[in-house]
């Protein structure tokens, strides 16, 4: 059985992949559009390793920038991707 990764860490997780892959540390609430950090090549990556390391899938509206757009807002996605089997709508 999987087992639930508290809020925390997944943050911390996220933040040490985006840290990795633009080879600076990245604030939890940085931009990471604005900043220049984030290519659409690398926005795909992410959204391929949020999907792999959490056991989630996202697709259609969930795939939409501002829920990559800070560590912050990929978490919030992890977690409600990860709290509910079915969307919000069904």
């Amino acid at each position: 059985m999987e087992q639930a990764i508290p809020a925390e860490g997944t943050e911390q997780e996220i933040t040490a992949f985006v840290s990795r892959r633009v080879g600076a540390e990245v604030p939890a609430d940085q931009d990471l559009f604005a900043s220049g950090l984030v290519s659409s090549l690398l926005a795909m990556e992410l959204v391929v390793h949020l999907e792999r390391a959490f056991s989630v899938q996202i697709l259609g509206d969930d795939l939409k920038r501002d829920n990559f757009r800070t560590v912050q807002a990929m978490t919030a996605l992890v977690l409600r991707l990860r709290g509910s089997e079915q969307p919000a709508d069904a």
